[in-house]
Order: C-alpha cells, then structure tokens, then sequence
C-alpha cells in the first residue's frame, strides 16, 4: 500500500481544500429588458436577449 514520502505542508492542503468555504450564490438574475428572473449566462426565455442583444424571437421587443 504506498504511503505519501513526505508530509502535506499546510499551505498545499489549504490549496486542496480552497473550494470547501466557498459559499454558491444564486443564479438566478433579473433581465434588463424585461425583467423577468433568468438564469445567470443563459439567454432570456421571455424576450429572448443576451447582454442587452436581442438573440431569440421572443415574446417583448
């Protein structure tokens, strides 16, 4: 069974463990255009904008 050769120093296990304190936040945005609740980086299903750029057919101009 192999064992680790040297200690894990408490920077490098710091590193290992840097997504454990990491809180998620919502994803879910309000659209510019319309404003209706979207999900964060994805197109508006409503009015069908990106970033203020219209992309789909949708249902506002």
């Amino acid at each position: 069974m192999p064992v680790p050769k040297k200690r894990t120093s408490k920077a490098r296990k710091g590193m290992r463990r840097a997504h454990d304190f990491l809180t998620a936040t919502a994803a879910v945005e309000v659209c510019e255009a319309c404003g209706t609740p979207k999900l964060r980086h994805h197109v508006c299903q409503a009015c069908g904008t990106y970033r203020g750029t219209k992309v789909l057919p949708g249902n506002q101009e």
